[in-house]
């Protein structure tokens, strides 16, 4: 087995500090420090396509730049990249949501990934036009995505649900290869959203014996609906050539967070209705103290951003270690990234990545040539 690796693409800006914002709260003042332009965003694009990224997730909201137009520029700058693209069902129809994807295979080569959002925060959403509460919303995702499956299977689709309703469906162009969905969520609904219909189960970073009760769960359900999913997890990473230089990286990055935007975010974050967001605010308590919560790591990220809160920060090797920990409870996908992206993907790209091939865990997807050099670990 050769386990995944997608990096980020940071829509809502780019620095040296971390960019807070997401779940209902606002993109920090350092998202200005680099622009998300075409431009920047396709440099980190091309170095993680050569670094050996499979893909890049782009997020979704109200404070970042849209994921869809994004990635669809910044894809004609690149060769073999995917395209992890963050959406929220209740934003488009199920038929025009089906065409953009089919529409965006044929014109990248099927290099597109979808990240279906259901959206835990009410007031954002209702901010887009949408005001279903939040099991109405997931119960919306299972319609949206029994509608989109039927029609990427050439299907004509009528349905009259309990939110959608298409008549006469059919798309005259079918997607190929049919985009792999990828979905996140830890209350019971979700859980059962996840087992009906899609191809990969994200969590965030939590510790390991917290993961392996959320992959224990999904494929329990899973299996009563006689399925198989993937599993994935959402990380940061802080990774460099020894343990103590990437720890003083983490606290650099800790004495950047003004007191008074820390208090902000998490009065935001506190407001959230996302059962994932309440167990990363758990995992640090808004405290500055103990946010090693589990060996490398780290739940610093998680003080001023929302979602995914928390980085595996050490040694190339420490590192290394703590994906294949993670590796054995079942995870194959990780979707990680580093504060600034362009630079953390080469610190990952050629510390860690080389280390895992050599193990024989992980292997370029360009193919033997590239993974065969990638053999030697990288100690500059």
């Amino acid at each position: 087995m050769s386990l995944t690796f997608h990096w980020f693409l940071p829509t809502n800006g780019d620095s040296r500090h971390v960019v807070g914002g997401g779940h209902g709260t606002p993109a920090t003042a350092s998202g200005r420090d680099r622009p998300p332009t075409v431009a920047y965003l396709s440099q980190i694009a091309r170095a993680a396509e050569d670094l050996g990224f499979v893909g890049a997730l782009t997020p979704t909201g109200a404070w970042c730049e849209d994921a869809w137009l994004t990635t669809a520029m910044v894809s004609q700058n690149t060769e073999r990249l995917k395209f992890l693209v963050a959406f929220r069902p209740g934003f488009v129809s199920p038929t025009l949501a089906a065409q953009m994807a089919s529409t965006f295979q044929r014109q990248t080569g099927g290099r597109l990934l979808l990240n279906v959002v259901t959206g835990g925060e009410s007031h954002e959403q209702r901010a887009y036009g949408d005001f279903l509460d939040k099991d109405d919303r997931y119960r919306r995702t299972g319609e949206f995505l029994e509608i989109v499956r039927q029609l990427w299977d050439g299907k004509t689709v009528d349905v009259a649900g309990e939110h959608l309703r298409v008549e006469d469906a059919k798309l005259a162009r079918l997607p190929d290869p049919v985009p792999e969905v990828y979905f996140g969520g830890s209350s019971p609904i979700a859980g059962e959203i996840a087992a009906k219909y899609v191809d990969v189960y994200l969590t965030w970073g939590e510790p390991p014996a917290q993961v392996a009760e959320k992959i224990a769960w999904i494929r329990g359900l899973a299996a009563k609906e006689g399925r198989t999913l993937r599993f994935g997890i959402r990380l940061h990473v802080i990774t460099r050539d020894t343990s103590a230089e990437a720890w003083a990286e983490a606290n650099r990055l800790l004495e950047g967070f003004d007191s008074e935007t820390v208090k902000s975010v998490q009065a935001g974050l506190a407001r959230s209705e996302s059962e994932g967001q309440q167990r990363m605010l758990a995992l640090h308590g808004g405290s500055r103290d103990g946010l090693e919560i589990h060996p490398n790591l780290w739940a610093g990220i998680g003080l001023v951003r929302g979602g995914a809160g928390t980085a595996l920060v050490g040694s190339h090797d420490e590192v290394a270690e703590r994906i294949k920990e993670y590796a054995a409870l079942g995870i194959e996908e990780f979707v990680l990234s580093g504060y600034p992206h362009l630079e953390e993907a080469y610190w990952f790209g050629e510390g860690v990545l080389p280390r895992l091939a050599a193990e024989g865990v992980w292997q370029h997807p360009a193919g033997e040539q590239r993974a065969s050099a990638a053999q030697v670990p990288f100690a500059g």
